[in-house]
């Protein structure tokens, strides 16, 4: 009633229906909402179900798979069994029946099992002995050849790796003078200049060519330290007897140096390294000697290369074959001693503490003792391939070299000699003596003695040999200034 009376009203008639038209939108929007709601339920349980579904065909498949894969495995199986069964019962059967071959055999042959196998191998063996033999025949032939051409390869590349570029001098060396009148001021008044260089140093000098002067010996270091020491006095201009002995004895010392540098250069090309000094300065002796022609430096360069390329090819120890082809003649330049080269080798070199092993190399490298490893027989052919090549060594110049030491040593052995030299190719001896030994009646009976020595050790000797017996007495006195 209140609600027709407010209906009648207009102003509130019109806010009636405002507000029945609000209510009446919201619950159609409700609906709406409620229906939507409704469909997305309907949504998700049919897709739950289609998903559900799914996953039972997927189960169904894979439990049909599994029973199939079952199925299959037990057939394997039983198939297996039966094999092996079967497996089983022949290899009985061939057992049985083998046995029973083996008895019939032995019925008929009369032989047991041993004996019948006996027999069968000796007759295979009898119709292959001619096949085998011809087999290892050829390969025999294989090997040796194959041997001999490995070998001669090994050698060749070793001989190439040995190579060197060294140039040694035999018994002459010149020394380019830029015109002929120095020779005067070698020559000296009245030729004393050159008569005491070649009496202090002992060699010859030749001043006939033009512009060359010409020193020869047989002793490579005699040699080298007159060729320096006059180079020095050309150049320092004061040639007279008494500089010349000066320059001749600093010479020396210096020429100490230059034989320790060569054999620092030495030991440094082939790769050793630490020696001790002593060892270091012998092998830089080997500069000025020479072994049947053929310089020591050069040959012990040469044969340490070769060893080494045959010590890689051999995988033996290389340091070991180094030192056993560096010392191996180092017993050559011991003079102060008496002994083989070999035992006076090993001595020094035991001294140093030089490994056993080298030592062994050393010792073994002429063959004087049996050899005990591959490194002491390579360093022994390594030794040979240096010295047997073509043009290597050159017997008469050992020979000659023999006869000129050997005439020193004749006048060197007699009392009151200080020095004596072979010159002109052995036949000048000069002998050098001590003033207050020998007098100059006893110079004349020492040559005298001398010639018969060389003599009775030569009796076969081409040309003559003079002797010239050199007694030079000196007075020296010294003023002081007084301040």
């Amino acid at each position: 009633m209140l609600q027709n009376l407010l209906k009648s009203l207009p102003f509130f008639n019109k806010q009636f229906q405002e507000a029945e038209k609000a209510v009446e939108g919201a619950r159609l929007k409700a609906k709406e909402e409620v229906l939507k709601a409704k469909e997305e339920a309907v949504n998700i349980k049919a897709q739950a179900e289609h998903e559900v579904q799914q996953l039972q065909v997927e189960l169904q498949r894979k439990d049909r798979d599994l029973r199939a894969r079952e199925q299959e495995i037990e057939r394997a199986k039983h198939q297996y069994e039966e094999k092996t069964k079967q497996l089983e019962a022949d290899r009985t059967e061939v057992a049985t029946k083998k046995d029973e071959i083996l008895e019939k055999l032995e019925r008929v042959a009369k032989l047991s099992q041993l004996e019948a196998k006996d027999l069968i191998l000796k007759g295979w063996e009898e119709k292959l002995k001619s096949e085998i033999a011809k087999r290892v025949k050829a390969a025999e032939e294989k090997i040796k050849q194959d041997s001999d051409r490995i070998a001669q390869e090994v050698v060749i590349d070793a001989m190439r790796h040995g190579s060197t570029d060294y140039i040694a001098e035999y018994t002459l060396s010149t020394i380019a003078i830029p015109d002929d009148s120095f020779k005067g001021r070698i020559i000296g008044k009245e030729g004393r200049n050159i008569r005491a260089f070649e009496l202090i140093t002992g060699v010859d000098v030749d001043l006939e060519e033009e512009n060359v002067i010409k020193i020869s010996s047989f002793d490579a270091y005699r040699r080298e330290v007159a060729k320096i020491a006059l180079e020095k006095l050309l150049k320092d201009g004061r040639i007279q007897p008494v500089r010349i002995e000066e320059i001749v004895k600093q010479t020396k010392q210096d020429l100490d140096k230059i034989m320790f540098e060569a054999g620092q250069d030495l030991v440094h090309r082939v790769g050793v390294y630490d020696l001790p000094r002593e060892l270091v300065q012998l092998l830089g002796r080997f500069k000025y000697r020479f072994s049947y022609g053929q310089n020591m430096i050069l040959h012990t360069l040469e044969e340490t290369k070769i060893g080494i390329a045959l010590a890689h090819e051999l995988k033996a120890d290389v340091m070991t074959v180094k030192l056993g082809c560096l010392f191996h003649d180092i017993g050559k330049v011991i003079e102060d001693k008496e002994g083989s080269h070999i035992e006076l080798g090993v001595e020094i070199l035991k001294k140093h503490g030089i490994s056993e092993a080298a030592i062994h190399c050393v010792a073994a490298s002429h063959e004087d003792i049996p050899f005990q490893s591959a490194e002491a027989v390579i360093v022994h052919i390594a030794d040979h391939i240096s010295g047997a090549r073509p043009g290597a060594r050159h017997e008469d110049f050992e020979q000659y070299l023999r006869r000129i030491k050997d005439i020193e040593g004749i006048a060197a052995t007699k009392k009151g000699v200080k020095e004596s030299y072979a010159l002109q190719a052995g036949r000048e001896l000069r002998v050098v003596v001590k003033p207050e030994d020998i007098s100059d009646d006893e110079a004349t009976v020492l040559a005298q003695k001398i010639k018969e020595d060389i003599e009775q050790k030569f009796p076969v000797f081409p040309g003559q040999v003079t002797i010239t017996i050199i007694r030079e007495t000196r007075a020296i006195a010294t003023s002081h200034s007084r301040n």
